[in-house]
């Protein structure tokens, strides 16, 4: 992986033939839980990317440039030769369709359809939730308890889906004994819960022993948000 800073326009990179068959390039930022779940993806995979950060809390997703590669303003965006992809369901089953091994959803249909079931209770039940944007929304025009209280109720209320969904299918994983999409989405998530909102995990105890499980596994650790180069020092 190679830290980036300058952001590059598709302009410059349709001038560059060579620029095109080099790494893949990731736009994230280390606390992004949907960029997190990316970079799981491709360390899974092992594939070289090229990280270049963007920093929320400056505003950085709102400058122009980026703009140009993201018009939502939002992490993560993934640059791979003339693709670009800026949705984190998206870039995973495209890396997944190109990049088949290992895969990322399980051949029983049941089976396929709970992962997407759980991704879709993190990508559109939880996260949007604890949005940057949307909490600091909540605090501007409310209060910081309330911001509190809107975040942990939306947590909650995924997180006992989410155990109920899991229950009768988890096994060393989120369903089964292989890593599969549904765990991408659970770890970032449960990391966030635990080290950004203080959330007990006593109350789930399959998200929870799935979340011990990614501890012991190398593309998980690489991942982390702590291990990213725009991770500030005192979270190393």
């Amino acid at each position: 992986m190679v830290l980036t800073h300058k952001y590059i326009l598709m302009d410059d990179q349709a001038n560059s033939g060579e620029e095109k068959k080099g790494k893949m390039k990731l736009y994230s930022y280390w606390r992004s839980s949907c960029a997190h779940r990316v970079r799981i993806a491709l360390s899974l995979k092992g594939l070289e990317y090229e990280y270049i950060p963007v920093n929320l809390l400056k505003g950085e997703q709102s400058d122009p440039d980026f703009k140009k590669i993201n018009p939502m303003g939002t992490v993560p965006a993934l640059i791979d030769g003339d693709v670009v992809i800026s949705d984190s369901l998206a870039i995973i089953m495209y890396l997944d369709e190109k990049y088949p091994e290992p895969p990322l959803l399980p051949p029983d249909l049941h089976k396929r359809a709970v992962n997407f079931q759980a991704a879709s209770i993190v990508l559109s039940g939880i996260q949007p939730h604890q949005n940057l944007g949307v909490i600091k929304f909540i605090e501007e025009k409310i209060n910081s308890e309330e911001k509190t209280a809107w975040v942990t109720n939306a947590i909650t209320k995924g997180f006992t889906a989410l155990e109920k969904l899991l229950l009768s299918c988890a096994g060393k994983h989120a369903t089964g004994d292989e890593v599969y999409l549904a765990d991408l989405f659970l770890a970032p998530q449960i990391y966030g819960a635990i080290n950004r909102f203080q959330i007990n995990m006593e109350p789930y105890p399959t998200l929870a022993k799935c979340y011990e499980s990614y501890k012991d596994l190398p593309a998980f650790q690489n991942a982390a948000p702590e291990k990213q180069p725009d991770a500030p020092a005192s979270t190393s």
